[in-house]
């Protein structure tokens, strides 16, 4: 699940990304929210637009990718179930999540990129494939994970780079979104994290 949140870009609007939609959709609006089905998987929800949500939620000074607190959860199954929208947001994982630098070693076939093990809190650690100069072990990044799409509007799936495979992305500040990302090239690099737990923009430390 992916939440964004920008009054000056977009209105007082939420938009919740729950899937990538696999061929065409249909959109179904009810009163304060629009539903974004996929017409080709049962009609299954894939992403939810919340209108007013300064009316509903205490949404603070929120800009850009966020993370729902549990309370802003509860009232935003609340507005769903009384619209008749049979999705609960607690059952959705996130998408872009605070990962772990395990090791890292040269890709065999490319000078330029580098395999690494990154610790998301699952029970095995992904094998990402990176191309950022700055990559370091014992640091702390943002995972884009499988499933997931950057604002850009690219989809990460599982792949592979030069024969090797790769299973999410390890994102900088530019490819997230984010207005005051540095113009010099390489991921986003954090020295302490909570493994596993979502990424939002209030985790930037200038």
């Amino acid at each position: 699940m992916q939440v964004y949140y920008n009054e000056v870009g977009l209105g007082d609007k939420l938009i919740i990304q729950l899937a990538q939609p696999n061929g065409p959709i249909e959109i179904e609006d009810k009163n304060k929210v629009t539903v974004i089905k996929s017409k080709e998987e049962h009609e299954n929800i894939v992403g939810l637009n919340l209108f007013d949500v300064k009316d509903q939620l205490d949404i603070g000074q929120s800009n850009g990718m966020i993370q729902l607190n549990e309370k802003q959860l509860s009232k935003i199954n609340e507005l769903l179930e009384s619209e008749g929208i049979n999705v609960n947001l607690n059952h959705y994982k996130p998408s872009f999540v605070v990962g772990y630098v395990q090791s890292i070693e040269s890709h065999p076939d490319a000078d330029k990129l580098s395999v690494t093990s990154i610790d998301v809190g699952e029970e095995d650690p992904l094998q990402i494939v990176c191309g950022a100069p700055n990559v370091q072990a014992g640091k702390y990044v943002v995972v884009a994970t499988v499933g997931s799409m950057m604002p850009s509007g690219m989809a990460i799936k599982p792949s592979k780079l030069r024969g090797v495979e790769s299973n999410g992305m390890l994102c900088s500040l530019k490819e997230l979104g984010y207005v005051n990302a540095p113009r010099e090239k390489g991921i986003y690099l954090m020295d302490e994290g909570h493994i596993g737990h979502p990424f939002s923009f209030e985790l930037i430390k200038e």
